[in-house]
C-alpha cells in the first residue's frame, strides 16, 4: 500500500481504538454484600451506605425533590406482598408505596449459580432503592398555605384483608389505600397488578383538594432512584441515566463525570418519565398526558477512593390540578427488564429508552442498523437455538456472509496495491528529484491497472456503523445476562475470567486474565500478518492485536466471542480470495468503450497534473 492508504488504515484503527477506551469500563476491586443486603439503604440523612472490603462509607446521595413538613403520627407499618409470574413486590401502608420489587427471572450476580436452593429475597434482583421510611411513588404538592405535603410518611388506610396475594395469569388484583385530612379531604392511591408481565396501573385520586392545592399542580415522584445490581458498578453506571419522552423524542439526563450534578426542568406533553441502569429501568406513564404538564429531574455521580461508582436520579412529572372537589389521573408503570419487543408491545414509545448506543453521537446511524437488523436476527435464531453462545456463534457467521461483498472487495484492493508496490518503488527511484512526477506516474499506474487507491479503506470505512452498533448491541442486551455457554464461559456478559493477577495493570484497569480476549488478538495479529506487507506498518502488526487484547480484557464474554469468531472468519474468507490467482494478478484494463477523462482515477490525475502546472508556474514567477 502507499503513504496515503497506510495514514488511512492508521487512522482508522486509532479512531476505534479511541472509542472503545473511551466506552470501555475501568474494573474496580469490590467483593460481594453480605448476603442479606439485596438494595442501597439510605440512613435518616441523604446518604447511602455500601460494605466494600469490610469497610463501609458514606455515598451523597442527591436530595429529594421535596421535603416533609406535614407528617403523620408514628402508626405500625403493614406490608402487603404480591406475587405474579414474573415479579415479587411489597407494597407499605407508609406512603402507600411500592417498597421492593423482586424479578422472579433474574438473580444478583452473587447468585448466579443458585439452582434455586438459596433465600429468594437474598438472591435475586431487586429494582427499589428503599430508604428506612419506606419504598417510592409518592404525591407532593404546595398547600395554598405555602407548606410542602409529602405523602411519603403519611399512614394510608388499605382495603386489604391479607399479607400475601398470588395473581395467576389472566387474572388481575386491585389494591386501594387511603389517607384522610382533616375537612373531608382524602388521597386515595389505587394499583391495579396482573398475573403476569411487569407493568401495573396506578390510579391516583383527590377530594375536595380544591383551593387547597397552591400552582395548580401535583407531582408524582419517584425519588430514589433505581437499585444498582450488577457487580461491575461502573460499567453499570456507564448506562444509567433519567430520561423523558416528549414530542416523539427522548431527553436524556446523564451525570457524566463524578461529582457533577445535573437537572432538567420541562414544561409541556410528557408520555413518559424512566429510570434505567443498564440492564433494568422504571418507567411512569400518563394514560392523559396533559400539554399543561411537564417533568423535572435531579441527579449526579458519585465516586469513593478505590472503590465503586453510582449514579443516582430523581424524577418527577407535574399533574395539572383542575382545582375541583374531585380529580382522578391514571398512570401505568413499568419495572422490569429492558427487553426491546417487550417494551415496543406497550405501544407508547417505551422502546425508546433501549439504549442502541450511537456512531460519534449519531444514533440514526447505529439505531436502525440494530434495531432492524441485529435485534430481529438475534430473537430469531434464539427460537431454535436455546443456547446464547451457539445464537451468537451463527449470528457472526451471518453477518460475515452478509459483510462478505465489503470485505472481498477491500481484500482485492489491499492484495493488488501490494503487487503494485514494486512498480512505485521503480518510479520513486527514477524520479527521486521530481516528487510531482512521481506522483502523476503513480496516478497513472493506478489507471492502468484499473486500482483505486481508497479500494482498501473505503469498504473497512461503511462496515464500522456495524461494528459500532455491534459493539453496543452486545453490550446491552438483558437476555445475555448470566447466560452460560460451555466450558469456562459461564456469563456471556461477564468477562470469561481465567485467573486473577495478584496486580493491576496500568492505565487498562486490567485484574484478571480472559480465555477470549487472547484469542482474539491472536486472530487479529494473523489478519494483521496477511493484509500488510510494508516494512513501515510492521510496528502495527504487532501493536494494534496488543491493545486490542489488553482493552477486551474487560469487556463481556459474548462481545469478545463474536469478534473473535469474526475474525477467524476474516481470515478464512481472505485464504480463500487469496487462492484465486486471476484476482490477484496485475493485469491493464482494456479502455475500450470507456468515457474519456471519466472515472475516480482520471480526477486524480487531472488534479495531480493541475497542481503540477501550479506549481511550475509559481517557481517560474518566483525566479523572474
Amino acid at each position: 500500500m502507499d503513504r496515503n492508504t497506510t495514514v488511512a488504515f492508521v487512522l482508522i484503527g486509532l479512531i476505534l481504538v479511541v472509542w472503545l477506551y473511551i466506552n470501555s469500563p475501568e474494573p474496580q476491586p469490590q467483593t460481594p454484600k453480605s448476603a442479606s443486603d439485596t438494595t442501597l439503604v439510605q440512613d435518616d440523612v441523604p446518604s447511602a451506605a455500601v460494605d466494600t472490603q469490610s469497610a463501609k462509607i458514606k455515598e451523597e446521595v442527591p436530595p429529594a425533590i421535596d421535603s416533609l413538613l406535614i407528617s403523620d403520627s408514628d402508626k405500625e407499618e403493614r406490608i402487603i406482598t404480591v406475587e405474579n409470574d414474573d415479579v415479587v413486590l411489597e407494597l407499605t401502608t407508609k406512603g402507600a408505596r411500592i417498597k421492593k420489587y423482586f424479578l422472579k427471572e433474574y438473580k444478583m450476580w452473587y447468585a448466579i449459580n443458585d439452582n434455586g436452593e438459596g433465600d429468594f429475597y437474598k438472591n435475586h434482583v431487586q429494582l427499589v432503592n428503599y430508604s428506612k421510611e419506606g419504598g417510592d411513588l409518592n404525591i407532593v404538592f404546595v398547600t395554598k398555605t405555602g407548606q410542602l405535603l409529602n405523602t411519603s410518611k403519611l399512614d394510608f388506610t388499605t382495603d386489604a384483608d391479607d399479607f400475601k396475594y398470588t395473581v395467576p395469569a389472566g387474572d388481575s388484583l386491585e389494591l386501594a389505600f387511603e389517607y384522610k385530612m382533616p375537612e373531608d379531604r382524602t388521597i386515595r392511591k389505587v394499583f391495579k397488578f396482573y398475573g403476569s408481565n411487569f407493568v401495573s396501573k396506578l390510579d391516583i385520586e383527590l377530594l375536595n383538594f380544591n383551593d387547597f392545592i397552591s400552582s395548580y399542580r401535583y407531582d408524582v415522584i419517584w425519588a430514589n432512584g433505581i437499585n444498582f445490581v450488577e457487580k461491575n458498578s461502573v460499567d453499570e453506571s456507564t448506562y444509567s441515566n433519567a430520561s423523558a419522552y416528549t414530542g416523539d423524542e427522548q431527553v436524556v439526563v446523564d451525570a457524566s463525570s463524578a461529582g457533577e450534578k445535573v437537572s432538567k426542568d420541562l414544561n409541556g406533553r410528557i408520555d413518559w418519565i424512566s429510570l434505567r441502569n443498564k440492564y433494568f429501568g422504571i418507567i411512569i406513564s400518563p394514560d392523559n398526558p396533559d400539554s399543561d404538564g411537564g417533568a423535572y429531574f435531579e441527579g449526579h455521580k458519585t465516586q469513593a477512593p478505590n472503590l465503586d461508582e453510582r449514579e443516582f436520579y430523581s424524577a418527577s412529572l407535574k399533574i395539572p390540578f383542575q382545582d375541583s372537589k374531585f380529580q382522578k389521573n391514571s398512570f401505568e408503570l413499568y419495572i422490569g427488564p429492558l427487553i426491546y419487543d417487550n417494551l415496543k408491545s406497550f405501544g407508547r414509545g417505551y422502546e425508546s429508552a433501549f439504549d442502541f448506543g450511537s456512531f460519534f453521537g449519531m444514533k440514526f446511524i447505529t439505531r436502525p442498523i440494530s434495531e432492524y437488523i441485529l435485534l430481529p436476527l438475534f430473537t430469531f435464531l434464539h427460537k431454535f437455538i436455546p443456547n446464547y453462545g451457539f445464537v451468537i456463534i451463527l449470528f457472526s457467521i451471518i453477518i460475515k456472509f452478509a459483510l462478505y461483498p465489503l470485505t472481498k472487495q477491500s481484500y482485492k484492493s489491499m492484495k493488488r496495491m501490494q503487487l503494485l508496490q514494486p512498480k512505485i518503488a521503480e518510479l520513486k527511484e527514477k524520479h527521486k528529484d521530481d516528487p510531482q512526477k512521481v506522483q502523476k506516474e503513480t496516478m497513472k499506474l493506478y489507471q492502468t491497472y484499473g486500482i483505486n487507491p481508497a479500494g482498501g479503506c473505503l469498504p473497512t470505512l461503511l462496515q464500522m456503523p456495524i461494528l459500532f452498533a455491534l459493539f453496543t448491541f452486545f453490550n446491552v442486551t438483558v437476555e445475555l445476562r448470566q447466560e452460560p455457554f460451555i466450558f469456562w464461559i459461564t456469563n456471556l456478559s461477564a468477562p470469561d475470567v481465567i485467573f486473577k493477577l495478584p496486580f493491576t495493570v496500568p492505565l487498562f484497569g486490567i485484574t484478571h486474565i480472559t480465555g477470549l480476549a487472547p484469542l482474539l488478538g491472536i486472530t487479529m495479529f494473523l489478519q494483521q500478518k496477511m493484509t500488510m506487507k510494508d516494512p513501515s506498518q510492521k510496528m502495527l502488526v504487532y501493536l494494534m492485536p496488543i491493545m486490542f487484547t489488553l482493552m477486551f480484557m474487560n469487556f463481556a464474554s459474548g462481545l469478545n466471542l463474536y469478534y473473535f469468531l469474526f475474525n477467524l472468519f476474516s481470515i478464512a474468507q481472505q485464504n480463500l480470495i487469496n487462492k484465486n490467482k486471476s484476482d490477484m494478478e496485475l493485469k491493464p484494463v482494456d479502455k475500450k468503450g470507456k468515457k474519456k477523462g471519466g472515472g475516480f482515477m482520471a480526477r486524480m490525475m487531472e488534479a495531480a497534473e493541475k497542481q503540477a502546472k501550479a506549481q511550475k508556474e509559481s517557481q517560474k514567477k518566483g525566479r523572474r
